[in-house]
């Protein structure tokens, strides 16, 4: 049935691990350039807000309403749909001195003008304080949840093995984030829980190439440690693209038929997915084979019992 996943022999996925790790590196340092010139476009449950929610008897024409939108005190407003093509969305921005009434009245009476029947479904306001603290707080889990993380692999794997999960999971979170900085896309709560969502994921798929190698370390004597990475990334390729092919076909379908109020979600996912599948590869296994890892740092510690230094009392 799936005989075009029966992978014969061991491929060469090391053979081109040299340039794509120097991809690899290029792309992580214009991340952090990008993170450090031009920032993240952080959305308002990060800065603060208001976020208007409207419903119109009719299908509304989303740029008509956006340029109705460029009095002062609304100026910069987020128009999008929410669920059908009448269910509009309006987020904007906090300004000072403003109050957040005002811009509700300005917002509605603007709405009022393409069409007299729209009626107000829910306001949301959320304070410049509370976003900081959200902000920080987002910053946090992500933080926490590599360093758990860290603790993890350090337990579970060799420290060279471990050493390149990390380096894996780093290269995966800068990367999607220097995505999102460059194309100045909109952070918001969507995107932080994608991108812990990539956290795991990216750990998942690293776990179980890490598992292979470890196994074919201890069968394959013989096999130096780049034939031995090479078949064990071979003998799991079948499980990867299973598994990345069904995600992907979910996640795809999210970003484009979602809305756009999971859009930021479902593009860290994809782009977590990505690069965290050949992260895998590329970074974390490339990595160990680089800090030298062989056949011995595999084998099982010997524990001495007491006594065995003994003459033994045996006739």
């Amino acid at each position: 049935m799936f005989q075009i996943l029966d992978i014969k022999g061991s491929i060469n996925f090391l053979r081109h691990a040299a340039p794509i790790s120097i991809l690899s590196a290029i792309l992580v340092v214009g991340s952090l350039v990008s993170l450090a010139t031009r920032g993240i476009n952080w959305g308002l449950d990060f800065t603060g807000g208001t976020v208007v929610e409207m419903e119109f008897s009719k299908p509304v024409n989303l740029e008509t309403l956006r340029n109705n939108l460029t009095e002062p005190l609304v100026a910069g407003a987020v128009v999008q749909n929410f669920g059908s093509s009448r269910d509009v969305l309006v987020r904007l921005q906090v300004r000072e001195g403003v109050k957040s009434d005002a811009q509700v009245r300005v917002v509605m009476a603007k709405a009022t003008e393409l069409d007299p029947e729209v009626t107000q479904k829910r306001v949301e306001f959320v304070g410049p304080q509370v976003g900081k603290e959200l902000a920080e707080q987002g910053g946090l889990a992500v933080l926490v949840a590599l360093i758990c993380i860290l603790i993890y692999v350090s337990f579970r794997f060799e420290w060279r093995l471990a050493a390149g999960s990390v380096a894996a999971l780093a290269h995966d979170v800068i990367v999607t984030l220097g995505v999102f900085s460059v194309l100045q896309l909109e952070f918001d709560l969507t995107v932080l829980a994608g991108l812990l969502t990539v956290v795991g994921y990216s750990l998942n798929d690293t776990i179980v190439v890490f598992d292979r190698i470890r196994e074919n370390f201890l069968k394959m004597r013989k096999g130096t440690p780049e034939e031995v990475v090479n078949n064990s990334i071979t003998q799991t390729m079948s499980r990867t693209i299973i598994t990345t092919g069904t995600t992907l076909i979910t996640v795809v379908a999210l970003f484009l038929k979602g809305g756009t109020l999971i859009h930021g979600f479902a593009t860290a996912l994809l782009l977590g997915i990505v690069v965290g599948t050949y992260s895998s590869i590329y970074v974390a296994s490339y990595l160990a084979i680089r800090l030298g890892i062989n056949r011995e740092h595999m084998m099982p510690v010997e524990v001495e019992k007491e006594g065995a230094d003994q003459p033994s009392i045996m006739p």
